[in-house]
């Protein structure tokens, strides 16, 4: 996988940077859009951003390549992913705590009208 998904001469570095930090830092993105009620584009603006801030990390802390295409879709593909997550969580627990009287919990990610 090294050289597919990451550049680093170990997994375990892209494993901290990517999904550990990049990750939790995707996962509150995702919560802060859906709680202040933005919508997917303006959270995918905010994890293309990101992304960019986490080749930064990689080029600063393991000397990786700051302006790569490639690892930077894969980092951002994670970002995505665990961003869309927390956003889709987030926003179904407002949806049945908020408005409890309409809606009830279909499923972590998901919400059904009551009836």
């Amino acid at each position: 996988m090294q050289g597919i998904l990451y550049e680093e001469p170990s997994i375990w570095q892209f494993f901290f940077v990517t999904c550990l930090l990049g990750g939790w830092a995707a996962w509150m993105t995702g919560k802060a859009s859906a709680q202040t009620w933005r919508s997917f584009p303006q959270l995918f603006a905010y994890l293309l951003g990101l992304g960019l801030a986490v080749r930064f990390i990689h080029h600063a802390l393991f000397n990786g390549t700051m302006f790569s295409p490639h690892y930077y879709v894969v980092d951002t593909i994670v970002l995505m992913i665990l961003g869309f997550i927390g956003y889709q969580y987030t926003r179904t627990n407002q949806m049945v705590t908020q408005y409890n009287w309409l809606y009830e919990r279909a499923s972590l990610l998901s919400w059904k009208p009551k009836g």
